[in-house]
């Protein structure tokens, strides 16, 4: 029998939780906070939840009626479900407001309205004090599922007023299957795909189908091997950066496009010529979609790099491993020759300062440090020494 849990992978006591609050009113909350680390599948289970919920069958389908319901949650498109996905720096005062809004009306087709805040760690305290009466007191027939990576994230007063279900990372094995499962993927490449991936899903997907973003990482990888100097050091970060930059200017440059133009039907300003011939309220918009857009921009920049950095992290746990004798699994199979290389050219000590080093760069680049300043700094510190 289908269910909309099948893809919540490696996540047993989770799915047990939420199942139980769709099928027993004793379970049954008006406000749930998700945690998990990145890749753990958050936004899955909401999603799932959501449908499990509007479906009223505790997501088993037994009526052509509740498939029905939970596809269209699945696709984005029922009308009781409300899903919010940022990759701009902070939820705004003014689209919490609009939640708000959404979770007063009643439920047009199913049991429940659900909102679900997949960002919900992008909820500035100024935004969550609008949030927090409509998290208190909803209407009766209104849920609210908010994602974040960690409790610690959520703003206090916003977190102390949902119930906490935890996720954790999936083992390799079970997203390997998931691959498997939905993709058709040869068993052993699925596997190294979630090892290196470190079970992350959505990133075991894209190195498993897609040949560049695997091209990608045997390139940051490579840095590992091929930095030997201060020359090579500032190469490599610049290559890094410029590398980050290129994906994020790819990613953005369509969808920019399509909401300024969007942005100007609304206005009825789509047939203008240049932005002088625009009125200046209509300019006025224009540039703030402009900045909201360079903004998201420059956390694409941040977010490709930190992820490079993850896998950095990576390399250089396998080469501790071999350095210590553990008979753990490698996460980079495919670069085992390169990790006992640089195992047998340095010790445990040397590997566990360049692992502060790239720690020491990640939160340097949370904190807003010109990324490849940030990323020099990194370089040069995983040079041999001595």
């Amino acid at each position: 029998m289908t269910s909309v849990w099948d893809d919540v992978v490696g996540q047993p006591d989770a799915v047990a939780v939420l199942r139980r609050a769709v099928t027993d009113p004793s379970s049954m909350t008006h406000a749930w906070l998700v945690t998990g680390p990145p890749g753990s599948g958050r936004s899955v289970a909401a999603r799932a939840f959501a449908a499990a919920l509007v479906a009223g069958d505790g997501g088993r389908w037994t009526s052509e009626v509740a498939d029905n319901a939970r596809a269209r949650v699945m696709r984005g498109t029922h009308p009781d479900v409300h899903v919010v996905a940022t990759d701009k720096t902070v939820i705004t005062v003014a689209e919490v407001r609009d939640l708000v809004t959404i979770a007063q009306r009643t439920p047009g087709e199913a049991p429940w309205r659900v909102i679900v805040v997949e960002d919900a760690d992008r909820i500035v305290e100024r935004s969550a004090n609008a949030l927090l009466k409509a998290i208190e007191e909803p209407p009766p027939r209104t849920v609210w599922i908010l994602c974040a990576p960690s409790e610690q994230d959520v703003i206090t007063t916003i977190r102390s007023r949902c119930r906490h279900v935890t996720l954790r990372v999936p083992p390799a094995d079970a997203v390997a299957d998931l691959l498997v499962r939905r993709h058709g993927i040869d068993r052993d490449d699925a596997l190294v795909a979630a090892r290196a991936a470190q079970s992350h899903i959505g990133l075991a997907t894209s190195l498993a189908l897609n040949a560049e973003a695997r091209a990608r990482r045997d390139r940051v990888l490579e840095i590992a091997s091929r930095v030997r100097g201060v020359g090579d050091a500032v190469i490599a970060a610049g290559e890094l950066v410029e590398v980050a930059t290129a994906q994020a200017s790819a990613s953005m440059a369509e969808r920019d496009a399509v909401e300024k133009a969007a942005l100007l039907r609304s206005l009825g300003a789509d047939n203008a010529e240049g932005g002088k011939t625009l009125p200046a309220n209509v300019r006025t918009q224009i540039r703030q979609l402009e900045d909201d857009q360079k903004r998201r921009g420059k956390r694409a920049v941040v977010d490709g790099l930190d992820r490079a950095m993850t896998d950095l992290l990576s390399f250089y746990r396998d080469v501790l491993a071999v350095q210590v004798g553990s008979d753990v699994d490698l996460v980079n199979a495919a670069q085992v020759a390169d990790v006992r290389a640089v195992a047998a050219a340095s010790d445990p000590q040397q590997t566990l300062r360049r692992t502060e080093a790239i720690a020491t760069a990640r939160t340097r680049l949370a904190g807003n440090v010109a990324p490849l300043l940030a990323v020099e700094a990194m370089t040069v510190a995983l040079r041999p020494q001595g």
